[in-house]
């Protein structure tokens, strides 16, 4: 909590220095603003909300913890500072929840926006067939996609995490409870191939990323379940005696194109290394491959796109020299039916063993906030591989709130021969969502199907609607 809170003064007190005037004048700006937007009585409210959790440089940090941690309160701070090639911000943010968890991280996104990167191309003109060139004075301007490189220090501590063991088979009775603290320093980049012009349609990015991470783990006697090192051990659960300090570097490829103006496509893969400091007995590497299909019932629709963007920072949902979308904007008909295929795998020498703690999990939602097999309790199966299936529908309703309907089929997988499509867990939900304006996405879902029971899941994105998200947890 120390480092964070040092981080986060050490970042705006830099900031101010350089920035003092710019500062100022953006916080009396943001002040006129709050005040305008905040007086009329209760007419006023939704307009005041809007400036208190959204504006900047100073707004209100608001999210779901990891499950079973709560929601979370606090403060984000944002600026940012443009040059002749680049478009930079920083994004502070520390927040806490009742049970005592909480986050604290510093963010900075740098965009290259050098002037070659406008190009003219021509576009299709009326009446002409698709593909063919409109005359020469018909042309416009288009900006092709930035590289996008990520700097990030944050610090998470969390009191109430589950472990029910190993693989597809763990059982309930094995439940456990334990805390765990990790601080992950690093950085990340999206280069986008857009100078080759054979595959300009497939929005083509490679991205890469190097992470210093450092674990932590706690027992926890608070709590009606056995805390972990009361019923496990190092054997059972890989990573329990000791957790070495991690160097993870990864390596990835993401395609996005749009097929036939409805089908959106968004492929990502990645090989990751995790190197251990000390006790490399604990180094391991993992390969992913999450393939997303989304056909839009009504053209490009909000509802099918990811709530995140590449250029905003975790808590930004515009432009810093603009306002963040209106909840007006969010009032259109949106629709779409989407599939998914998710398949990971973590491997190791046979004399290492994998951290338990940096292995994937299905059931009610993963310590990133991620759904899967949402019926089943939270982190109810975890294994070094996993295999998931997801069907999907969303709708608009009236307004920002919409229905959404998921159906998962998957397991995790202790060894390679354990995956396959046989014998797979499977889940259902359904439930309300509510995507306005800048605000963080909100969605109250039903699970059932199970071999466990019902689970109901209330998630508050930790990120404004917009803006990207926080680096993955394992």
């Amino acid at each position: 909590m120390r480092l964070g809170i040092v981080l986060m003064l050490w970042f705006a007190s830099t900031l101010a220095f350089a920035q003092e005037g710019a500062l100022q004048a953006d916080f009396r700006r943001e002040g006129e603003r709050v005040a305008e937007s905040c007086k009329g009585g209760v007419k006023s409210a939704p307009g005041c909300a809007i400036e208190l959790f959204t504006d900047h440089p100073l707004h209100i940090a608001v999210g779901s913890m990891p499950p079973q941690n709560g929601f979370a309160l606090g403060a984000a701070f944002v600026a940012g500072k443009n040059t002749t090639n680049w478009r930079m911000t920083w994004d502070l943010d520390a927040v806490g929840s009742v049970n005592g968890s909480f986050r604290a991280g510093g963010y900075m996104k740098m965009i290259h926006t050098p002037p070659q990167a406008i190009h003219v191309l021509q576009p299709v003109s009326p009446g002409s067939s698709a593909g063919a060139p409109a005359p020469s004075s018909a042309t416009k301007n288009f900006v092709h996609p930035y590289t996008v490189v990520n700097l990030y220090a944050q610090t998470i501590s969390l009191n109430k995490l589950f472990y029910f063991g190993l693989g597809n088979d763990s059982t309930l009775p094995g439940q456990s409870v334990f805390g765990m603290s990790q601080t992950i320093i690093g950085a990340s980049a999206i280069k986008p191939v857009y100078e080759w012009q054979a595959i300009r349609g497939l929005n083509l990015s490679l991205l890469g990323e190097v992470n210093g991470r450092f674990v932590s783990l706690r027992a926890n006697h608070g709590e009606s379940e056995p805390s972990i090192e009361t019923i496990y051990s190092e054997a059972t659960a890989p990573g329990l005696a000791s957790q070495p300090s991690m160097i993870q570097l990864g390596e990835g490829i993401r395609i996005k194109p749009t097929l036939a103006g409805r089908l959106q496509l968004n492929y990502f893969g990645n090989f990751q290394q995790f190197a251990a400091s000390s006790d490399s007995r604990h180094s391991f590497m993992r390969w992913t491959a999450d393939l997303n299909h989304t056909f839009a019932l009504y053209g490009n629709t909000q509802s099918a796109g990811v709530n995140s963007s590449d250029e905003h920072g975790p808590d930004e949902c515009a432009k810093l020299d603009q306002a963040c979308p209106s909840v007006s904007h969010s009032r259109n008909l949106n629709g779409s039916i989407s599939f998914r295929l998710l398949l990971t795998e973590s491997f190791a020498s046979s004399e290492n063993t994998i951290p338990f703690y940096f292995q994937p999990t299905f059931g009610g939602s993963d310590i990133n906030g991620s759904s899967a097999l949402s019926s089943y309790q939270d982190y109810r199966f975890r294994a070094p591989g996993a295999l998931l299936l997801r069907e999907g529908f969303e709708h608009s309703v009236w307004g920002p709130l919409g229905i959404s309907f998921l159906a998962d089929q998957g397991r995790v997988a202790n060894t390679r021969s354990d995956i396959g499509f046989d014998h797979l867990k499977h889940s259902f939900s359904a439930g309300l969502t509510l995507r306005a304006g800048g605000f963080p996405m909100v969605s109250m879902m039903f699970a059932w199907g199970g071999s466990e029971g019902h689970h109901n899941i209330f998630n508050l994105n930790p990120s404004l609607l917009g803006g990207s998200t926080r680096p993955s947890l394992f």
